[in-house]
């Protein structure tokens, strides 16, 4: 079967970054998300260039065109999520780079001002805060000869953010953890990854996620953007998931790019 893309991108430009009344996501496209929440901007995970698989989309901004940034998370240290070459471009519109204590590590080597926080660790980006959560997804420990390095847990991680406008979960790639991912109050978004990977929730493990937050909306990620039909992580289908969760109307299957207006559930 054909691989499933993401529809044409929408670009943005500065304006995008400019404050207004509302918490505004966009998707980047492969994991990355800019979210300006009333001028507080921030980005999680952007890949803008760099990446060495080829790619199916046109990236909605380039790092030349990114006026200011508050911060840049980063859940984990694969290249999909951790752009080196987009970070380094990026740091002299950047304040500060979060992620867990190990990547930050790596992130300091590479020249950049990163801060390292513990699972669990709550700090503050402008109107937003932001809470550090778990994840699982030291695949390299099941693969030989993909890292010297043993890697934990904490190696890995999500993040939860409160802003004026209603809350954001991004849970980063992981395995499910059900004590966790499946118990939490409920988002008024989540970024919702649903690759068919075992190092991720895999399809069904991501329909329980789904289900366990009926109302929540999900905006898709992780699918359609690299040209890779047999490598699971990349190629999903988003027409897989609406005969599995409840209240499919809420699948957001976003352009890169496309705008999308947070809004409290139930409108509270």
């Amino acid at each position: 079967m054909p691989q499933a893309r993401a529809p044409r991108s929408r670009p943005f430009d500065a304006g995008a970054f400019e404050p207004s009344d509302a918490t505004v996501l966009r998707w980047l496209g492969m994991a990355g998300f800019l979210i300006n929440s009333r001028g507080t901007t921030i980005m999680i995970d952007p890949l803008l260039r760099g990446f060495d698989m080829p790619m199916l989309i046109e990236v909605p901004v380039t790092s030349a065109t990114v006026p200011r940034l508050d911060a840049i998370l980063v859940t984990h240290g694969d290249a999909d999520h951790y752009s080196v070459p987009t970070c380094q471009d990026l740091i002299g519109v950047t304040r500060g780079y979060h992620s867990t204590r190990y990547v930050a590590g790596v992130m300091a080597r590479d020249g950049l001002p990163a801060h390292g926080h513990d699972i669990g660790e709550h700090f503050q980006v402008g109107v937003v805060g932001v809470d550090v959560t778990p994840a699982d997804h030291a695949w390299q420990n099941s693969s030989p000869g993909a890292s010297e390095r043993t890697f934990e847990r904490e190696d890995c991680c999500g993040y939860w953010l409160d802003t004026p406008d209603g809350t954001i979960w991004a849970p980063g790639d992981s395995r499910l953890i059900p004590e966790h991912h499946l118990t939490r109050s409920a988002a008024d978004a989540l970024l919702f990854d649903f690759s068919d990977s075992d190092w991720h929730f895999g399809l069904a493990g991501a329909a329980r996620v789904a289900n366990a937050y009926p109302e929540t909306p999900l905006l898709l990620h992780h699918w359609g953007c690299v040209d890779a039909p047999d490598f699971p992580p990349f190629n999903a289908d988003p027409a897989s998931l609406y005969g599995l969760i409840d209240n499919p109307d809420r699948i957001r299957v976003l352009a890169p790019g496309e705008a999308f207006t947070l809004e409290r559930l139930g409108g509270t």
